[in-house]
C-alpha cells in the first residue's frame, strides 16, 4: 500500500510539473519590459492620424509617437506588433503585446478582458461623404434607406454601430481600412461611419472630394484608450501617470500638430 501510495504521489508530480511547464503564465508586461528592454506595441497601422503602416512596413501616426515617447521614458525600444480590429482584443489578453494603441474605442466587452487607461481623446461616430453629397447623409434616417451603400471595416466599432442602428441601408463590408474610403470617394459607396477624428483627417486629406458631416456633433459620444494585458497593475498605473504627464506638458499636443494643424 505504501509503495502504491509514493509511486501515485511521485506520479502526481510529474504530472504537475508537465501541467506547469506547458501553461506557465508569460511574464507581465511591467516584468518583459524591464528584462528585454523592449515595449510590445500592439495595432492595427489603419486609423489615420492615431496610426498607419504603410506598404513597405513603416509605421507612423499620433499614438505611434507616443507609443515611442512611453518606450524611450521606460528605457526601451518600441517593436510595433500588426494586428486587425476582429483580433486585438485576443492578441491583447494573449500577451502578444505589453500595450495596444490606435484609436481603440472604450467598450465593455474590451474592459471585460482587459485593462484600459484612462482615456486620452473624446469622439463620436459621424458620416464621410463626398463633398458634393453633404449634407445628404447628415442624419440616421437619411442614411438608413433602401439604396443607400455604407461601407464598414469589420471587427470595430465603427460595424458595431452600423449593424445596430441601421435596418434599410446597404451594409458593405471591407476589409482594408487605409483603401476603405477610396470607395466613398470613388463612388462604390455613398458614406463611411466612422470616429469624428479619423472623418476630419481623410477630408482634410482630399479637400473637396470627401467631406465630414458635423464632425464636432457626432451621432454619439466614446473614449479613446490604450489598452493593456489583464493583471498588471503596476503596468497600467505606470501608463496613466505618464498619459497624465504628456496630454499636459505638450507632448501629446506636439505629436498631433503634424496631424491635425
Amino acid at each position: 500500500m505504501r509503495r502504491t501510495v509514493l509511486v501515485l504521489t511521485a506520479l502526481l508530480v510529474v504530472l504537475a510539473g508537465c501541467s506547469s511547464e506547458g501553461s506557465a503564465p508569460s511574464a507581465t508586461p511591467t516584468d518583459r519590459v524591464a528584462a528585454t528592454h523592449q515595449l510590445r506595441v500592439c495595432s492595427t497601422g489603419d486609423y489615420r492620424p492615431l496610426t498607419y503602416r504603410d506598404a513597405a512596413g513603416t509605421w507612423s501616426g499620433i499614438d505611434v509617437d507616443m507609443a515611442r515617447d512611453l518606450a524611450t521614458r521606460l528605457g526601451a525600444q518600441v517593436t510595433m506588433v500588426p494586428t486587425t480590429w476582429s483580433t486585438l482584443l485576443d492578441d491583447v489578453t494573449a500577451g502578444r503585446c505589453d500595450l495596444a494603441v490606435g484609436g481603440i474605442s472604450v467598450t465593455a466587452d474590451r474592459a471585460a478582458r482587459a485593462t484600459f487607461t484612462v482615456p486620452y481623446l473624446q469622439d463620436g461616430k459621424t458620416p464621410i461623404v463626398r463633398c458634393a453629397d453633404l449634407g445628404r447623409y447628415a442624419t440616421l434616417p437619411q442614411i438608413d434607406r433602401p439604396g443607400v451603400r455604407v461601407v464598414v471595416n469589420p471587427g470595430g466599432t465603427n460595424e458595431r454601430f452600423v449593424r445596430g442602428r441601421l435596418r434599410a441601408a446597404t451594409v458593405v463590408p471591407y476589409p482594408d481600412n487605409n483603401t476603405i474610403h477610396d470607395t466613398v470617394a470613388d463612388g462604390r459607396t455613398d458614406l463611411m461611419i466612422t470616429d469624428a477624428i479619423e472623418a476630419r483627417w481623410q477630408a482634410a486629406a482630399r479637400p473637396g472630394v470627401l467631406c465630414a458631416e458635423h464632425p464636432e456633433a457626432p451621432f454619439d459620444s466614446s473614449q479613446k484608450a490604450y489598452l493593456i494585458p489583464p493583471g498588471d497593475p503596476a503596468f497600467v498605473d505606470t501608463v496613466n501617470r505618464w498619459l497624465g504627464t504628456v496630454l499636459t506638458d505638450g507632448t501629446w499636443a506636439r505629436a498631433a500638430e503634424p496631424w491635425l494643424g
